[in-house]
């Protein structure tokens, strides 16, 4: 079986990162200004502040990618998952999960967040079974389906 080859985004991502992130949003919610705003410039948004961005790829196909976004020192938020549609159900975001763990883990930070909707079942379970718990949301809500917020701490 082909193995799942982790990499940093390029300028060349730009599409595939917006295009993935886009497709997951519109079938479970809306794409938010925020979205827009932050799939559109990457790398002002994610990568100039200090943020990661990392592209998924199997067999040369990239299908998938994730983002973390920088929130104060060793601190960064889990966001921007998405996998291909035609690439879900085939345990492609465990190995990511487990890849977003040990990226962060090898950098020493401190802890990550992330924030998600309970209507995303599969997801908030991903999140759990490698440790995430969940913590209370900040008054103020950056997305409008977000309404759970998790952490690890490291």
């Amino acid at each position: 079986m082909a193995e799942i080859q982790f990499r940093k985004y390029t300028a060349e991502d730009a599409s595939t990162f917006k295009t993935l992130n886009v497709e997951w949003l519109e079938m479970y919610f809306e794409v938010e200004p925020i979205d827009e705003r932050v799939l559109s410039n990457p790398q002002t948004e994610i990568l100039d502040p200090g943020g990661f961005i990392v592209m998924a790829e199997l067999e040369g196909k990239t299908f998938g990618t994730f983002a973390y976004i920088k929130k104060g020192e060793r601190l960064y938020e889990f966001s921007k998952m998405a996998i291909d549609p035609n690439y879900r159900g085939k345990g492609h975001g465990n190995t990511m999960m487990q890849f977003a763990i040990t990226f962060a883990e090898k950098r020493n930070w401190n802890k990550i967040i992330l924030y998600s909707s309970t209507i995303l079942k599969n997801s908030i379970h991903l999140y759990r079974k490698y440790g995430f718990v969940e913590v209370p949301m900040e008054p103020e809500v950056l997305y409008s389906r977000g309404n759970i917020k998790m952490e690890m701490n490291f």
